[in-house]
């Protein structure tokens, strides 16, 4: 099998990978019921944490081995190493979002930074949010973020231990 063609296999099996942790994440968001196929709102911080780091960690993989395999300075290596430092850079970003909002005193948070949109979901350990606690969140998103304000969604998750 050529290069080119494996390199082709690797992207689509990306694509194909990205595509499906949209739907997964558009699907859980999408259900009001608190449990959604086996998923308690008990458990539904570790349960996103878990299927989303399990999901990077694959594109990761996959994105390491079209870099192996393909040529330095080749427009794939190029695609492929601009594609992995903007994961990189997604994760880092949410980590220190989720830990700013939980330095305002939330038990746990959850933070999800769109890759192919500017939009940021933020999942708040609340039973319901006030009107000064969206603010503060929605505050940490724009200013230190830098997020635009169009593009955040803040939802209370009730869970009673997270």
């Amino acid at each position: 099998m050529s290069k080119t063609k494996k390199i082709v296999i690797m992207s689509g099996l990306v694509l194909l990978l990205a595509v499906t942790a949209v739907f997964n994440f558009v699907l859980a968001s999408a259900s009001s019921d608190p449990v959604s196929d086996g998923v308690t709102a008990a458990n539904y911080f570790t349960t996103y944490r878990t299927e989303r780091n399990t999901a990077r960690n694959e594109e990761l993989l996959q994105l390491d081995s079209i870099i192996e395999n393909s040529e330095a300075g080749s427009d794939v290596y190029e695609e492929a190493m601009a594609l992995k430092l903007q994961i990189v850079g997604m994760m880092e970003r949410e980590l220190l979002l989720e830990t700013y909002i939980k330095s305002l005193g939330y038990e746990d948070a959850v933070v999800s930074i769109g890759m192919d949109s500017d939009n940021v979901n933020v999942f708040v350990n609340a039973t319901e949010l006030e009107y000064n606690d969206f603010l503060s969140i929605y505050n940490i998103l724009t200013e230190e973020a830098g997020c635009d304000p169009a593009n955040v969604n803040i939802m209370p998750i009730h869970s009673e231990n997270a």
